[in-house]
């Protein structure tokens, strides 16, 4: 029998799960995440592999989903150097790159230029490539910069601008500069789409210390037969190389991670996922059985951004969440959390914080720790806390929702236990075995996808033919992401009609999945 291995980072635990070739759970476990990440993935495969003994050679295929890059650009650590190109001149000089970033994450960017290019919507050049004033550029920031982020007013028209400019920087810098282009990275809107592009280029440095990092840890523990990889934002897995050239596409990856864990679990295509870890809760929305994509710009660290990202609602409160008590009487929970020194820190391991897991033990919820170093809390005080709770879980499925009828609801987290058995808005709220480390399974179970996106004048194509092309696009955007060929699916299709285009234009969004290879 051969084995996958999933693997989830959190900011609290470090989950770990054994998956039989089959997709049956074999084992799982939870420890605390570490504060160099590492050991703590090291000590995770250690204590799931002491506790369910396996051939080491016979773990084919090693999956990890991690916050490393969504912590770098919060945090603003670690970022690579970024000189930053836009074609666009004249039509976009009155708004500069960044223009909305705030100085501390702005500083990441060495230098940028606007040079003429680019195209308006409907293909045409706004003005004509300039080889030499972009040479020049690239001729100024060599050696200046590590990683180079490319835009193009309406590169998802057309690209032929930005492939130039990323062969000129080649040239220039030499093969080894790290180049990311906005066309393969946003949609719509040149502005989110180049912060979305200059993020990628700058969590460069990033990329390269996890994924190396992930492949040191798994041979220092033996397993050297296993194929890698890293779990991306829309539920489904990409190779290594892929992971260092779209960084970017790893941020919100835990969720979604556990949505697909969630999906597994419980075998249900719709429902909503609560998903309650130590220091927040994540709340998303399974759509046949994928993670339902935002339609909205997605904010991360403050930039404006819109690539792909999974319709999530987070919200500070998990397990570890610190509970006071007000002046007037009233309860308040987090946003700040004890995190992974829960079992530390928390009443009912003996420590002298108050936390949502005491509450729930005081509650009768579960039965965790020493239930006797809360049994002195008021009887009154519980009840607010869990009506609080209560109230923080409801307000958000309502958010996330698009209709008032009761849905599904699926628990999971190893923070769930806090959660009521009573959820107003859910039609019926099911909690899985293994529901503490969904999250590793989803990274375990995924699929590997592809995903198309153009705009099509149907005066030009016909409708029935522009999404057939589609789907042959996306599928070989997914085998060429390692689906193995024949198991790929088309799984999402979108078709919007542009009003404000001229003639019969629609933007078509294809999304094709498949097993791994």
């Amino acid at each position: 029998m051969r084995y996958k291995l999933g693997i989830d980072v959190g900011g609290t635990n470090t989950d770990a799960v054994l998956i039989s070739e089959d997709l049956k759970v074999k084992g799982s476990v939870k420890v605390a995440t570490s504060n160099d990440i590492y050991s703590g993935i090291v000590n995770s495969i250690r204590q799931l592999l002491k506790e369910n003994p396996v051939d080491k050679d016979s773990i084919f295929q090693a999956m990890l989903g991690t916050t490393q890059c969504t912590n770098a650009i919060i945090e603003r650590k670690n970022l690579a150097s970024v000189g930053v190109l836009r074609l666009a001149a004249p039509a976009s000089t009155g708004i500069p790159p960044m223009v909305d970033w705030d100085d501390e994450l702005k500083a990441t960017v060495v230098d940028y230029y606007i040079a003429k290019g680019g195209y308006e919507y409907n293909g045409k050049e706004i003005s004509s490539f300039d080889e030499d004033e972009v040479r020049s550029f690239f001729s100024k920031i060599k050696g200046k910069v590590e990683s180079v982020a490319i835009s193009c007013c309406f590169a998802s028209i057309r690209n032929e601008h930005e492939k130039k400019a990323a062969q000129i920087c080649k040239e220039v810098m030499g093969e080894n500069v790290h180049v990311s282009i906005s066309s393969e990275i946003g949609s719509m809107g040149l502005i989110e789409r180049e912060n979305a592009t200059i993020l990628n280029a700058a969590l460069y440095k990033v990329a390269k210390s996890f994924t190396e990092g992930f492949q040191k840890s798994l041979a220092d523990e033996g397993i050297k037969k296993a194929d890698l990889y890293l779990s991306q934002n829309d539920g489904t897995l990409m190779t290594m190389e892929y992971a260092k050239k779209y960084p970017v596409l790893t941020i919100a990856c835990g969720p979604t991670n556990s949505i697909r864990g969630a999906n597994y679990l419980c075998k249900s295509d719709d429902a909503v996922v609560i998903d309650v870890g130590g220091t927040t809760t994540d709340i998303g929305v399974i759509l046949h059985g994928f993670p339902r994509q935002s339609s909205q710009s997605a904010e991360i660290g403050g930039v404006r951004t819109n690539f792909r990202m999974p319709d999530v609602i987070s919200i500070g409160l998990g397990g570890g969440s610190i509970v006071r008590q007000l002046e007037d009487g009233s309860v308040t929970i987090g946003p700040d959390s004890v995190g992974y020194k829960l079992t530390e820190e928390a009443l009912v391991f003996g420590g002298d914080t108050l936390t949502a897991t005491d509450i729930a033990v005081a509650a009768g919820l579960y039965d965790l720790g020493d239930k006797t170093k809360v049994e002195n809390l008021d009887p009154n005080f519980v009840k607010k806390a869990l009506a609080t709770i209560k109230a923080m879980i409801e307000d958000s499925v309502d958010s996330i929702k698009i209709s008032s009828d009761p849905v599904p609801v699926i628990l999971v987290g190893g923070g769930s236990i806090i959660v009521p058995e009573v959820i107003s808005g859910a039609a019926s709220i099911t909690k899985p075995n293994y529901f503490g480390t969904a999250n590793a399974i989803g990274s375990a179970i995924s699929k590997v996808s592809g995903n198309y996106e153009a705009l099509v004048s149907f005066d030009k194509i016909p409708r029935e033919q522009a999404l057939e092309n589609a789907k042959k696009e996306a599928t070989e955007l997914a085998l060429k992401a390692g689906a193995k060929k024949g198991t790929v699916e088309i799984i999402d299709i979108e078709d919007v009609p542009l009003a404000y285009y001229p003639g019969n234009t629609s933007r078509i969004k294809v999304k094709a999945a498949g097993d791994l290879a």
